[in-house]
């Protein structure tokens, strides 16, 4: 079946009940989990004149930060649940293309994630990394929603 599945995480709450899932899977299929969260870099380059009024360093290191607390979370519940994991941050424009591109170097077999079911107007102005991951990616991708309530 599956042995190494990669889980990425962007912090949510939907995310964090994807990586809970993720690491019950592993736990009963003996399979490892490789972490990952993915800081998004300062879309400058679609708005150069914003970024005279943002200090672009200070705003990546924070993210940076937000991205290793994620996974630093996500490693503390797999090491609970006795499943093999190794996390990491990285940055990246397009996150999508992070995670594929990772799950490909690490040799992953499954891609593992939330998806918020935006829709509408949140749709298309916010885009689902979810939906691209899916577009793209090679690797079978299980895609965690909310139960109904």
């Amino acid at each position: 079946m599956f042995k190494k599945i990669l889980v990425p995480t962007d912090g949510s709450p939907l995310s964090d009940k994807a990586v809970k899932s993720a690491i019950e899977f592993a736990a009963a299929t003996g399979a490892s989990i490789f972490g990952l969260s993915v800081a998004q870099l300062y879309p400058y380059m679609l708005m150069p004149e914003a970024g005279a009024m943002v200090d672009i360093t200070m705003y990546e290191d924070a993210q940076d930060q937000i991205a290793q607390q994620y996974v630093d979370k996500l490693t503390a519940q797999a090491k609970l649940a006795n499943v093999p994991c190794i996390a990491m941050a990285r940055r990246a424009v397009h996150p999508y293309e992070e995670i594929i591109a990772i799950a490909k170097d690490q040799q992953c077999d499954l891609i593992w994630m939330a998806s918020h079911g935006r829709r509408g107007l949140d749709k298309l102005l916010l885009g689902s990394e979810t939906q691209r991951v899916l577009a793209h990616s090679t690797i079978p991708v299980m895609v965690y929603r909310q139960p109904p309530a």
